[in-house]
């Protein structure tokens, strides 16, 4: 169903056909923010996370040695692979599958990351520390948003491992 405007090239289309909406594809600055965006808001809780846990007496309980070295270990990753993309250094290195290094890398963060998020959550007690309470508290919210953003993140890279092996 299309009418046309005063102008006969231009042509306004008000219910779009199925097949108009299959070959919709997003212009390269949008999908760069779409994929930018949870990556670079990720690094920064992540930083949160750790830095919350690290202001503390963290090494009283354990359990937070795994949330740190999760923590600092995907910040250094994510910071690593954020300044690849947007140096786009990838383009200059076609050899490496980097659709399939964002998917496992995402994908590995997403599940340790929530591992640690959990185990986060689970060793925060007002009984121990209680002047660690509040820091280890937020460390535990911080680390579930980041979750979701490498959860994001992993989406992306599957939408884009899918259409790269597709070709």
């Amino acid at each position: 169903m299309s009418r046309r405007c005063w102008h006969q090239d231009c042509q306004l289309s008000f219910v779009p056909s199925p097949s108009s909406w299959q070959n919709l594809r997003l212009g390269s600055a949008t999908n760069r923010a779409f994929q930018t965006g949870p990556l670079a808001f990720s690094k920064v809780l992540g930083l949160l996370v750790w830095t919350l846990i690290a202001g503390t007496e963290y090494f009283r309980v354990p359990a937070f040695g795994w949330v740190m070295f999760v923590a600092v270990f995907y910040w250094v990753l994510t910071v690593f692979f954020l300044i690849v993309y947007i140096t786009m250094t990838y383009t200059r290195i076609p050899q490496v599958p980097w659709t399939t290094v964002g998917l496992c890398f995402n994908g590995s963060a997403c599940a340790l990351y929530f591992s640690a998020a959990i185990v986060d959550a689970s060793s925060v007690s007002p009984e121990k520390e209680g002047h660690n309470f509040n820091s280890w508290a937020a460390s535990s919210f911080f680390a579930f948003l980041v979750t979701i953003c490498y959860a994001g993140n992993t989406y992306f890279s599957f939408i884009a491992w899918r259409s790269r092996t597709a070709q």
